[in-house]
């Protein structure tokens, strides 16, 4: 189904997912392999060039390679054949080291990595767009007075920018981890039969060596093919990623409903109509993103089950991953994009955050003022007060600063000018500027430096 593309998915990640990507990758392991093997002295070099003259994906007939794998139980063996056919055409002799000494595995996993690599660095310059974004969000916001809220309640006055800022730690912290697995799984997989490379004698780790040089992968202290973290680390850091945008976009939804109204998406004509509703501008980014990142959970789990896998070759576990993973990365690229687009538009309503401040008549105060008042008769005696005169206040409707003039056992240690003070939000804010601080300079850093990565 490709109806929904363009609402979940991102144009550029698809195009490297897409089926001529995977198979074009496919082909350029089977060129560096040639030319890997002339190289060392294992075949001609003239048969090498002739091969990868071959490895284009126009020689590629696609009904036959969905007909062949469905025989053969992968792509490799039908690709392989159509390769050596084209080979053949051109020069028989060559045709005879199409595909010499490897096996499916060793190419179908070497593409899905070069392909997982690239479809990584468009996921992660998306993410940077989305923290940049945030950057300028926190700073902007630093001082912008809104409720903070725990339990889905008014909990004490915080500031938008803390708010940003805590997305962005967040948001940079899944960028770093996520750099750090593509260099992870940026590796060659050429192990041959067994994972001995046996059929090339002694010449097999040199073989390796310079084809993992020709596709700009490193060489791994052995063949992976049953060993399968590095697969999974891809798929939950994509996971992590995701579960961080959406919890962003949770945050941002809830706070452009309409009894709070304190953000609202990017304006786009035409986007977030009801079909029947024509006052509706409904959150579509906040939507496809959470989509997304409900859906990307239950993938992840099929990798990791995946991970269960029979001696030097899997058997079925292997196989679970092919459509597995690009969904996972066709997923996170959608929700990465909309991510970098929701934030870098947030339209922010700082007179409504500070409206909302006061919609509870005072009681967001609450704490303020028992900490002040425990000074002088203990936190518990504090607690116990302020909570009777948030009580009355809630029962009767009066401003909770009104109802603590009144008390008696308040009055006795605070004055009323006391009390009006410790209302006034931006007088406890604690360490939120040092905080904001913090979460600025640590995603300055450079990813490979950040203290996130050591």
């Amino acid at each position: 189904m490709r109806l929904l593309d363009e609402l979940f998915r991102s144009q550029a990640v698809e195009h490297v997912l897409a089926d001529d990507s995977l198979l074009l990758r496919m082909l350029q392991v089977e060129a560096a392999l040639a030319h890997a093997e002339a190289e060392v002295g294992l075949i001609p070099p003239e048969a090498a060039q002739q091969i990868e003259s071959c490895c284009k994906v126009e020689i590629l007939d696609r009904k036959s390679l969905s007909e062949g794998a469905q025989s053969s139980g992968n792509l490799a063996i039908p690709l392989v054949k159509q390769l050596t056919r084209a080979v053949l055409d051109k020069d028989a002799e060559a045709a005879k080291f199409v595909h010499w000494g490897a096996t499916s595995q060793d190419i179908i996993d070497t593409a899905v990595v070069l392909q997982t690599r690239e479809a990584l660095s468009l996921i992660l310059a998306d993410v940077q767009r989305a923290n940049s974004a945030l950057r300028v969000l926190s700073e902007r916001h630093r001082n912008t007075i809104m409720p903070g809220r725990t339990w889905m309640q008014h909990a004490l006055p915080v500031t938008f920018g803390l708010k940003t800022a805590n997305w962005l730690s967040a948001l940079h912290r899944a960028s770093v981890r996520l750099t750090q697995v593509q260099q992870q799984v940026s590796v060659l997989q050429f192990g041959s039969a067994a994972g001995t490379l046996a059929a090339f004698g002694s010449d097999g780790a040199e073989v390796a060596e310079r084809m993992a040089a020709r596709l700009g992968l490193a060489v791994p202290p052995t063949p992976w093919h049953s060993d399968r973290e590095r697969i999974a680390e891809v798929a939950t850091a994509l996971a992590i990623l995701s579960g961080t945008m959406g919890k962003i976009a949770r945050d941002i939804a809830l706070m452009t409903q309409t009894e709070v109204e304190e953000l609202s998406e990017p304006h786009v004509e035409g986007r977030g109509g009801s079909s029947t509703m024509p006052q509706k501008q409904n959150p579509v980014l906040c939507a496809t993103i959470l989509a997304n990142a409900t859906r990307v959970p239950g993938l992840v789990s099929t990798v990791l089950a995946a991970m269960i896998q029979e001696h030097e070759r899997g058997l079925g576990g292997w196989q679970a991953e092919w459509e597995t993973i690009p969904e996972i990365l066709g997923l996170t690229g959608g929700t990465a994009e909309r991510m970098a687009e929701l934030l870098s538009g947030l339209e922010v309503h700082a007179d409504r955050m500070r409206a909302n401040i006061d919609i509870s008549h005072g009681l967001i105060f609450a704490e303020a003022v028992s900490t002040a008042l425990s000074k002088n008769i203990g936190k518990s005696a504090a607690h116990s007060i302020v909570e009777a005169a948030a009580k009355q206040a809630r029962e009767r409707g009066e401003h909770l600063a009104d109802v603590l003039k009144a008390t008696a056992e308040v009055s006795k240690h605070l004055s009323a000018a006391e009390i009006d003070e410790l209302f006034d939000p931006q007088k406890y804010l604690g360490s939120t500027q040092t905080f904001i601080d913090r979460v600025l300079v640590e995603c300055t850093e450079p990813a490979e430096v950040s203290h996130a990565a050591r």
